[in-house]
């Protein structure tokens, strides 16, 4: 499925098993302790964004990480007042999950500013059929239009016929073969379904209550961005980049209602959607599969 459209290289990964997050030494979230195979090394701690991204980098997750380059400047090594010793520092970054289903290894983007990389790479190389020769674009501007637009967004620009854009990027590292929830998930079998054939969504993660927001950080900026789109002659794009090639489809989540009803909105205002699909390697090259992963209707 490998096409010839490179994106990215992360170098020098190193393949690992979680062992534990939080990781033992440093107690928040973002933090593991990881096991590295086929080396030397007993283990390190890693930096893990997303929180463990819904599942993919939690314990016994296999990641493939690479080193955190050192400050050139000498920084004082920060000093733990209990013990009077050094704090520990993350010495890795985790990049990508290995998901292994039926003796078939996929690879997944898990860390979120691949996303934006993935798509300046797109944007800069013509891949998005959407946004060719763009005339000029740069990176998180933040608008602010008194009590209706408050936000930074990934990218802003013109494109090839002299329009003003904005565009916000969402990772989507999730697929599965139905947007449910995981305690009905655990009560189906789906043996018998095509491997390659599931629904990506966004977005999915840890809330206190059902009905509050999963991301009130993604559901402002496409309220925002319809806003923007209704008053103004500017195209507004969301862009939601599938790190994963086993998929057929996407959806906003259904699990969380108010943000899928404000994508729903946000089409009929005007609102434009790209989704990319990205295909990962174990070397840590990226490809652009297509921008155009068909949505299912609401």
């Amino acid at each position: 499925m490998t096409s010839n459209k490179l994106l990215l290289q992360i170098e020098n990964l190193i393949e690992g098993a979680v062992v534990k997050r939080p990781s033992q030494f440093i107690k928040t979230p973002y933090v593991a302790d990881i096991l590295p195979i086929n080396t030397s090394v007993t283990s390190v701690i890693a930096h893990t964004a997303s929180l463990g991204c819904c599942g993919l980098v939690d314990k016994d997750a296999k990641i493939l990480m690479a080193p955190i380059s050192k400050p050139k400047t000498k920084i004082k090594p920060k000093i733990n007042p209990k013990t009077n010793l050094e704090k520990e520092s993350c010495s890795f970054r985790v990049y990508l999950a290995i998901l292994q289903e039926r003796n078939t290894e996929i690879i997944v983007g898990v860390h979120p500013t691949l996303a934006e990389q993935l798509t300046e790479s797109a944007l800069q190389k013509n891949y998005l059929s959407t946004l060719q020769n763009v005339k000029s674009y740069q990176r998180e501007t933040t608008i602010h239009v008194k009590n209706k637009i408050n936000s930074r967004f990934d990218f802003t620009g013109i494109d090839k016929n002299g329009i003003p854009f904005i565009m916000e990027i969402k990772n989507v590292p999730l697929a599965d073969y139905e947007d449910i929830v995981a305690k009905e998930r655990k009560t189906k079998c789906y043996d018998s379904c095509d491997i390659d054939a599931k629904v990506a969504y966004f977005p999915d993660g840890y809330r206190k209550k059902s009905t509050e927001p999963i991301s009130p950080r993604a559901l402002k900026h496409i309220r925002e961005l319809t806003i923007i789109k209704r008053e103004t002659k500017i195209r507004c794009i969301m862009c939601y980049v599938i790190q994963r090639t086993d998929v057929n489809r996407f959806q906003p989540s259904i699990i969380d209602e108010t943000y899928r009803s404000a994508v729903k909105e946000g089409i009929e205002s005007g609102v434009e959607i790209i989704t990319m699909v990205v295909e990962w390697t174990r070397d840590g090259n990226a490809y652009f599969v297509k921008d155009n992963l068909p949505i299912t209707e609401f």
